[in-house]
């Protein structure tokens, strides 16, 4: 798990590095352009103007791959790195309600399956320790050990055969205890599949986060290039007479 959470974190970081690396080279090009542009014109202010420009109105843009593993891990992070956290604020809230959920799902399960085990230590004399799922389930369905062997050898199951004289023998002191018993074990595994549920939620919720936090850069990167506006060069002929002199470059900027 450790290895896997600094892979996770150095495939995020490279990400991310990549990202701001690619609107870097996309500046270093516009600078290019101003440079040539520069030494066709015989004034500087125009190249100055537009250099301060681009630098006031770069923006970097986000990863959404990085946006999507963030939301993965945390939901609501993916969107507050995309700098959409109202959106992403609901997917946290809900994130802390489902485990609390869950955990409350665990807790009063543990209760029931506990009591209803002290119930059958009292009522079945069954011993608890050591034993698995499958015994505390047969007890609930057998009267006794002797019952239970006896189902299990018309079966021909000879290996699920308890041992009377050890300790999984029980007896139950009334047919009315162990039906008791038995709605007490049931209630508990419901309880459990709940939480089982709930799991499945908290899965559902990520997913929805990340694609939700993807569709949030995309927005964020779209307003990134709205901001910096459209750029291109025009070019103009100086004339001397009816013979071409010089040319002007200029480059042009649109929001």
């Amino acid at each position: 798990m450790k290895y896997f959470i600094l892979s996770l974190i150095g495939f995020i970081t490279l990400t991310e590095a990549q990202t701001v690396e690619k609107s870097k080279i996309e500046l270093k090009n516009k600078y290019e352009v101003l440079s040539f542009v520069q030494h066709q014109e015989s004034s500087t202010d125009n190249y100055y103007s537009l250099k301060s420009l681009i630098e006031e109105n770069v923006s970097y843009k986000k990863s959404a791959s990085t946006a999507v593993i963030y939301s993965l891990l945390l939901p609501g992070m993916g969107e507050l790195y995309a700098d959409g956290f109202d959106d992403g604020k609901y997917s946290l809230i809900s994130e802390g309600v489902l485990w609390f959920t869950y955990y409350g799902f665990q807790q009063y399960g543990n209760w029931i399956q506990t009591d209803a085990r002290n119930f059958a230590s009292v009522h079945a004399g069954a011993i608890l320790s050591g034993k698995n799922e499958a015994y505390f389930v047969n007890i609930g369905n057998f009267q006794d050990t002797y019952e239970y062997n006896e189902k299990k050898l018309q079966d021909r199951d000879i290996t699920k055969v308890y041992q009377t004289n050890n300790d999984y023998f029980w007896k139950w002191d009334s047919e009315v205890n162990r039906q008791r018993y038995r709605e007490m074990r049931v209630s508990s595994d419901i309880v459990f599949n709940n939480g089982k549920f709930v799991i499945g939620a908290i899965i559902v919720n990520h997913i929805i986060s990340a694609v939700n936090a993807a569709r949030l850069v995309r927005i964020y990167n779209n307003k990134a290039n709205e901001t910096m506006g459209t750029w291109w060069l025009e070019s103009s002929l100086h004339n001397r007479g009816a013979l071409p002199d010089g040319i002007t470059l200029s480059l042009v900027h649109r929001f």
